[in-house]
């Protein structure tokens, strides 16, 4: 059970005598006299580093070396002041508070631990100067398409990295789906003005921090270190490279992370900082039966669930091999929120995406989404709940107005519900409530949300089929899902690959599949989905139907914040226009296999009697007045730009 009592334990602990903020005289003198040197002495102090100008003046440091319980600590560096030191209930861990004042400047300094034992270890810490104002950490919008990538099968960069000995998974063996293939940051780094070209505005990597775990490390969601990347997909000079390139290219980065887990090889679990530092760890450390998740995520909002449900799903652990972490313990709440400004400091982020959204503490949740925008009020961070129901993830969203007084600082939420209507309707045959209905009605559900436009579609992820796969492989209706959800008043993401009709037919839902290697990622590959080599030309026509219509949609103005007006479904069509000043774009969806007549004074409001408009995809122009026919299945999307 998650602690209702810690702040009780942490008052047993906490040590006044153990720090001294006016440093005694003989310190002093020490630091002033000596030129100043660098030592790093202590195991692991995190956050590696900090820096000035943050509107919260405080920082946490988690210390951990060899009984460093006994150790008093000692700080003389202007402006930095300690308020508190507590110690772990592990003898190995202190937790030391520090304010950080306005006016503190950027510099290293020295933190001096002294034993009972007298012995002395020092350690180097540095605060940094910010490299750009928090407001101009702008995040993803409507605005944006966002191209999902599993680096580890997107391109193999730098082989030299592929097998890291110390590692615990030491080969690859791009024969199996569920080994690693040897795909990294370079690779990504090799593809980004592929990607740029394409029309996409940002890439959302899943994680690229370490997983020394023993088997399918690959996918990157059992991390064994927060604060490092993986070797075998690169270094953090790496990293920072990709988002730096991916910037001038006017590509955000997006960064996937993990609250609610860890890998079960984390290097604190050989050595938990308190006896409440993961749920369940009593029983992990007696090495008793653990229970995972009920996975029952309506417990969050249901006004009946019972405490027994609720406390099922989160503080059960999602799978064995991950460690569910409790971030009722203050400690862990506040390493977890330094662990996200961190990374969008170190790295220039353009957003955050949060893997099993609501299977956390709700209130950590809030908390944590909270202090991140509070930092960076233009910045975006989206949530996966993995809920067919609009309700459900409507609660999630800032500005939801939720009965139960719960208040997010969620800004997007994913779509799923919308996600999983678009495959139905496209699937079935045209009646009184099926087809078109469906997403012409779950369409209509954006009058629940706070705000429709900063919610999140895709045709498919790294966790579900294939698109192509979900539709039969049907080119017709494939293409009809994805201009569709280009068009809708959403922000787009997309699956890497999905542009040249990968999929997972021979074995549907199949993780290792859905996540196969991009086409010439690889030296040697047969097929090149950059350069076209090898590809079919029905898969070159998807790819270039895609990037036609993400580079339109890059320019236009009447996609991300035009209004929307759609029409319910007849004879098996489905109209919908995307309309801002002189900007108006219409999709249209047929499903009938001979000419049909579409009687456009039907639309008539929409204003384009007599107007020319430009098909976004073959360039030919249409007059709209009377009619227009179709003279097959499929989508035609036009537009007066």
């Amino acid at each position: 059970m998650k602690s209702l009592v810690f702040i009780v334990s942490i008052l047993a602990v906490t040590f006044s005598t153990a720090f001294n903020d006016n440093p005694s005289e003989k310190f002093k003198q020490k630091m002033t006299s000596e030129s100043f040197k660098e030592f790093n002495e202590i195991e692991r102090v995190e956050p590696f580093n900090w820096w000035v100008g943050f509107k919260n003046e405080t920082l946490q440091l988690l210390v951990k070396d060899a009984n460093i319980y006994t150790a008093s600590i000692e700080i003389s560096y202007e402006g930095v002041t300690i308020k508190n030191v507590v110690k772990g209930t592990s003898p190995n861990y202190l937790f030391i508070d520090l304010n950080i004042s306005p006016e503190t400047k950027p510099g290293k300094f020295n933190i001096h631990f002294t034993f009972d034992s007298g012995e002395e270890k020092i350690q180097t810490y540095e605060l940094k100067s910010r490299i750009k104002p928090a407001e101009d950490y702008i995040g993803f919008s409507s605005s944006d398409a966002i191209y999902l990538i599993t680096p580890d099968r997107f391109s193999n960069g730098d082989a030299s990295n592929d097998v890291v000995t110390y590692l615990k998974e030491k080969t690859i063996d791009r024969h199996d789906d569920y080994a690693r293939h040897g795909g990294d940051i370079k690779g990504i780094i090799n593809h980004l003005n592929y990607i740029h070209d394409m029309g996409f505005t940002a890439i959302w990597p899943t994680p690229l921090l370490t997983n020394d775990m023993y088997r399918a490390s690959y996918h990157g969601y059992a991390m064994t270190d927060f604060y490092q990347v993986d070797p075998r997909f690169g270094t953090l000079d790496e990293y920072i490279e990709l988002a730096d390139k991916a910037r001038i290219l006017g590509i955000k980065l997006v960064m996937d992370q993990v609250v609610n887990h860890c890998g079960s090889e984390h290097w604190w679990m050989k050595d938990l900082p308190f006896t409440d530092w993961v749920n369940q760890q009593r029983a992990f450390e007696n090495h008793a039966q653990l229970k995972n998740s009920n996975h029952r995520r309506t417990t969050n909002e249901d006004l009946y669930a019972s405490e027994k449900d609720k406390q099922g799903m989160t503080d059960g652990w999602f799978v064995e091999a991950m460690p569910d972490l409790n971030q009722q313990n203050p400690y862990m709440a506040t390493y977890l929120i330094q662990n996200s400004i961190w990374w969008i400091e170190t790295l220039g982020l353009g957003g955050i995406r949060q893997d099993t959204y609501p299977y956390s503490d709700k209130t950590f949740l809030s908390d944590w989404s909270g202090a991140i925008m509070d930092e960076y009020p233009n910045f975006s961070i989206v949530g996966e709940e993995w809920s067919l129901n609009p309700l459900i993830v409507g609660y999630w969203q800032r500005g939801k107005i939720n009965n139960d007084g719960y208040v997010s600082n969620l800004k997007s939420p994913m779509d799923f519900p919308m996600q999983h209507l678009i495959v139905e309707a496209l699937n079935e045959k045209e009646q009184w409530d099926s087809g078109f209905v469906k997403m012409y009605e779950g369409l209509a559900n954006d009058f629940y949300y706070a705000n429709p436009m900063d919610i999140m579609i895709f045709p498919d992820n790294h966790d579900m089929s294939r698109i192509f796969t979900q539709l039969h492989e049907d080119i017709t209706k494939t293409k009809m899902a994805l201009g569709y959800i280009f068009i809708l008043p959403r922000i787009t993401q997309f699956y890497y690959g999905t542009e040249i009709l990968m999929n997972d037919t021979a074995k549907p839902g199949d993780h290792g599949l859905i996540r196969s290697d991009f086409p010439g990622g690889w030296e040697g590959d047969g097929a090149n989905a950059v350069t076209g080599e090898g590809l079919t030309d029905v898969q070159k026509d998807m790819q270039l139907f895609v990037r036609k219509m993400l580079n339109y949609r890059k320019s236009s103005k009447a996609i991300p914040d035009g209004n929307t007006i759609h029409f319910a479904p007849e004879n098996g069509v489905y109209v919908l226009f995307r309309v801002l000043d002189d900007e108006t774009v219409i999709v249209i969806l047929n499903k009938n296999n001979n000419p049909i007549n579409l009687d456009l004074n039907r639309f008539s409001e929409v204003g384009l009697q007599g107007k020319t408009l430009k098909n976004i995809i073959s360039g030919e122009e249409v007059i709209w007045n009377d009619t227009l026919t179709l003279t097959t299945d499929g989508i035609m999307m036009l537009t007066t730009k």
